[in-house]
């Protein structure tokens, strides 16, 4: 049954010699994906298995102790199971491939486009922040935090008020989960937040698997995500935390391009853009384009646009021109669309790299194709 699969898999993992191994081996409506850009352009561990005398069992211990990342074991009593499975009679160590990480992707581009009914027609903004948030609470001095371990599945790191609203993407991707019990969530929410990259009209963002789920031991404490009510000096400390430059803050905050605030979840609320679906270098172009002034609101201080009265920026996004350092950035990528994606994707694929004791290379990247 697919349930006792799961758990079987979750307690291989939880398995505390095979996971200290690992840790050492360090949307009703159908729309064409095109025309669902063009929309967004205009609008705005439980107990370890006892053995069986199977030898399976030992030999997924094995790889993990040999480093091998993405091994799942399947057995023929097992549900639901992935294309690349299917078929298959009897127990088996199941590796996938590129082309499973590939039908992964595709699943969850499928679902962005038949899921259309959230907030500005897409769940791709909050998939990004969902793996964004994941992945920020990176500690370098420490070594820990981090996207590997997909903590905020549990309280109290789910109910960080930086994660209000996070809840949603997690749900949309349950049943991609579900569709392929293979992927850990760790590696599940990041590539979701490369396929909504890829999806809104972004770069190309190299991916590698080798996440582990961990227990709720290893949530991270409050207080390592921005605070959108602060201002440079906030920004340097936390992403100087994750090992950050100030060009690199600039990029990544780039991310403000797509989606929106909400009150009943930061307390601020609105888009940054007038395509807060399709990512471009508009939020660069608006911070110096744009007169921008405080709103008269009960909300907290945001500030809006003065002729519309639609967009908003926050605090920490006004103290990108008012900082001599990052205005200098901001410039740059509001000439230059091509530079910014170009950074982006860099800083993006580290971000969602950080703390992940990955047993392959660099040139383990998959550069997923996109739906056509």
């Amino acid at each position: 049954m697919a349930t006792a699969s799961r758990t079987f898999t979750r307690a291989l993992r939880s398995n505390p010699i095979a996971s200290s191994l690992r840790t050492a081996a360090p949307r009703r409506v159908v729309v064409p994906r095109q025309a669902f850009r063009q929309q967004g352009r205009r609008g705005y561990a439980s107990e370890a298995p006892k053995s069986s005398g199977n030898a399976l069992p030992i030999a997924a211990a094995v790889l993990a102790a040999a480093g091998v990342t993405g091994y799942y074991y399947l057995n023929s009593n097992a549900g639901t199971q992935d294309s690349a499975s299917q078929g298959q009679k009897g127990n088996t160590i199941f590796s996938p491939s590129k082309k499973d990480y590939q039908a992964v992707y595709d699943a969850i581009a499928k679902r962005l486009i038949d899921e259309s009914d959230y907030d500005d027609g897409s769940y791709g903004p909050v998939l990004l922040r969902l793996g964004w948030h994941a992945s920020g609470t990176y500690d370098k001095e420490t070594g820990t935090g981090g996207s590997n371990g997909a903590t905020m599945r549990f309280a109290p790191e789910g109910d960080h008020g930086a994660n209000a609203g996070l809840k949603a993407a997690r749900d949309f991707l349950e049943p991609i989960r579900q569709q392929f019990p293979w992927i850990t969530y760790s590696d599940l929410w990041t590539l979701a937040a490369a396929c909504a990259i890829q999806e809104m009209g972004g770069p190309d963002i190299p991916w590698r698997p080798g996440r582990q789920d961990r227990d709720v031991s290893f949530c991270t404490p409050d207080g390592r995500l921005p605070d959108a009510s602060k201002a440079h000096g906030h920004l340097r400390d936390i992403f100087g935390r994750m090992g950050f430059n100030d060009e690199e803050i600039v990029a990544l905050s780039g991310a403000h391009a797509l989606g929106r605030c909400h009150t009943d979840r930061s307390g601020f609320e609105g888009p940054w853009t007038f395509s807060p679906i399709t990512l471009t270098n508009d939020y660069y172009k608006l911070l110096l384009e744009e007169k921008w002034q405080w709103r008269k609101w009960n909300g907290p201080k945001q500030y809006e646009d003065k002729g519309t009265k639609t967009l908003m920026m926050l605090p920490t996004d006004m103290a990108l021109i008012n900082d001599k350092s990052f205005r200098k950035t901001v410039e740059k990528y509001a000439r230059d669309q091509d530079a910014f994606f170009h950074d982006f994707s860099n800083v993006l694929v580290r971000l969602f790299e950080l703390g992940v004791p990955f047993a392959t290379g660099e040139d383990a990247r998959i550069t997923f194709k996109r739906t056509e």
